[in-house]
């Protein structure tokens, strides 16, 4: 049996699509011989379909586009001819900077949730991931529901409690969003001039949010995926030596389709003394290190924690930042402008800071790199959910702990009001179970089992301006409840426990207060777009 299930096309769909897609049957394609604005365009809408990027391409593209130029291309034909372009530069002279210059757009589809956080994992590289809190997860692919089937799980003695619990776990999830989603559209009032489409969207995305915690970290998910060469290079060479068997097999999945692309920039991944031995590395680290770290610490109990807690910050940050501030507009030496700094009057101090933040008339307004002289490092338990969100940041630092059920989960009150505290209970417990059940012989898949309300801990660190950002985003009115409660505690203790209050002024895009319907003014800004 496969993992994935394969996409049915036409023979006319056939001849449209491989002139633009690498292949027409594997989870993992290449988009090409298309105009930028395009494939940007298609994983924007991506993201919040719940359609393959194919079929996306075929319902809402081709009829905008002038494809009559197109006839005699074959992108699902190797480009040979690409692979000596860059060979004597890149491969022969090692000049790595060669491959920061070809890009490629990249879909990887049918991809547990698990998996999604180790494509997202690079810095350099530009993500769209399918969302949970647009789409329903009840649709099925294929007459089954939406969940990875690992194909060694499938082939023991377990195979059957797996997908039948997973099954119940969807099951309960559907049944759980129809219920939410009446007792909200009852409880809500439809305010004058929301149309019934938008509050009817609204109601649903509110439901969605508060049952997502269901579902388990197994859900699949589509990634868009835009990067350099030398960027999917590193992903590959880190994905081939994860320990997790769907990482490694994506990866080579990954690396047949850019080959078709970009061959010279990947030439280096599985020739054994340079990616080979580059990949060994990272396994033999990574495994060494966890070894030892078990040897040292698998006796100690976890400390009761808060679910936000600012571990590291610099007492001098502002501090800092006003001497940074001062820097590029002075003549002299940081040093000597930190001792100036450091005898300044308080006054003067805000005078400046307010100076170079000035008037920020939206949360894009950002003050410049001065904000990236002093750090926080937090060390956060929340739910997986949020840890989804939180995770996509890639201008920071991020670490974070297996997940297991064993921190507990977060119940949203929501479901509570809704009379679905227990059925929703039921879903965590069956979660825990399978995952003891499969912890035994299938110790890194075993996470597949766990329900995205149970708790993880994971430690973020970021600048101030990066700091800025993030919160704002993150506290916007439409986020999502778990992770607008980290944002608005993030940005509390940056005032109060470090006592940065000039830098946590500037936020001033933070929103505090929770709306009864967390994506009805974007429904309705959407709603007039369209209009």
């Amino acid at each position: 049996m496969t993992v994935y299930v394969p996409e049915e096309f036409t023979e006319s769909e056939q001849q449209i699509l491989c002139r633009y897609f690498t292949n027409l049957d594997l989870p993992v394609f290449a988009l090409v011989n298309l105009p930028e604005v395009v494939k940007g365009a298609l994983f924007a809408r991506y993201s919040r379909s719940p359609r393959s990027l194919r079929r996306l391409f075929l319902d809402e593209f081709v009829g905008d586009l002038d494809i009559s130029g197109d006839q005699n291309v074959d992108a699902t034909i190797g480009l040979e001819r690409a692979e000596g372009l860059y060979e004597k530069v890149f491969f022969e002279y090692g000049d790595d900077s060669v491959a920061q210059l070809g890009g490629v757009h990249l879909a990887c589809e049918q991809a547990s949730n698990i998996l999604t956080k180790i494509l997202e994992w690079g810095r350099l590289m530009s993500y769209l991931e399918q969302s949970t809190r647009y789409i329903s997860y009840d649709e099925r692919l294929g007459g089954r529901y939406r969940f990875f089937r690992d194909p060694e799980i499938l082939a023991s003695k377990l195979a059957n409690r797996y997908v039948g619990d997973m099954d119940r776990m969807f099951d309960s999830y559907s049944a759980l969003a129809n219920t939410v989603t009446e007792h909200v559209r009852q409880s809500v009032r439809q305010a004058d001039g929301v149309s019934d489409f938008v509050f009817r969207q609204a109601t649903r995305a509110k439901a969605l949010d508060a049952v997502r915690g269901a579902l388990p970290a197994a859900s699949l998910s589509n990634v868009g995926i835009y990067g350099s060469g030398q960027a999917y290079e590193h992903l590959l060479l880190r994905m081939r030596a994860h320990p997790l068997p769907e990482a490694r097999h994506y990866a080579d999945l990954m690396l047949g389709e850019l080959r078709k692309v970009v061959p010279s920039f990947l030439k280096r991944v599985d020739i054994p003394e340079r990616g080979g031995e580059w990949s060994q590395y990272i396994s033999d680290t990574h495994e060494d290190t966890a070894v030892l770290v078990d040897e040292l610490f698998s006796d100690q109990i976890a400390d009761d924690s808060d679910e936000v807690t600012l571990v590291d910050f610099d007492p001098d940050g502002e501090n800092k930042v006003i001497a940074a501030i001062c820097y590029s507009q002075s003549h002299l030496p940081e040093s000597q402008i930190l001792a100036l700094i450091d005898a300044m009057s308080a006054q003067d101090k805000t005078s400046l800071l307010l100076a170079y933040v000035g008037d920020r008339k939206n949360r894009r307004h950002r003050p410049g790199r001065a904000f990236e002289r002093t750090d926080y490092r937090f060390d956060i338990l929340s739910d997986y959910g949020a840890f989804r969100d939180m995770q996509r940041h890639r201008m920071l630092t991020i670490e974070w702990q297996p997940l297991t059920p064993y921190h507990g989960f977060t119940r949203p009150e929501l479901l509570v009001e809704a009379g679905c505290g227990d059925q929703f209970d039921e879903v965590m417990e069956r979660s825990r179970g399978l995952y003891e059940a499969l912890g035994d012989d299938f110790r890194q898949q075993a996470p597949y089992a766990v329900s995205m309300a149970y708790r993880m801990r994971y430690v973020m660190q970021f600048n101030a301006r990066e700091a800025m950002h993030m919160l704002e985003l993150r506290s916007s009115p439409q986020g999502h409840p778990s992770y607008r409660r980290v944002s608005l505690e993030m940005h509390q203790q940056i005032a109060r426990v470090a006592g940065h209050t000039a830098i946590a002024a500037a936020m001033i895009h933070m929103t505090t207060e929770a709306p009864e319907l967390e994506r009805l003014d974007s429904e309705r800004r959407a709603e007039q777009r369209r209009s």
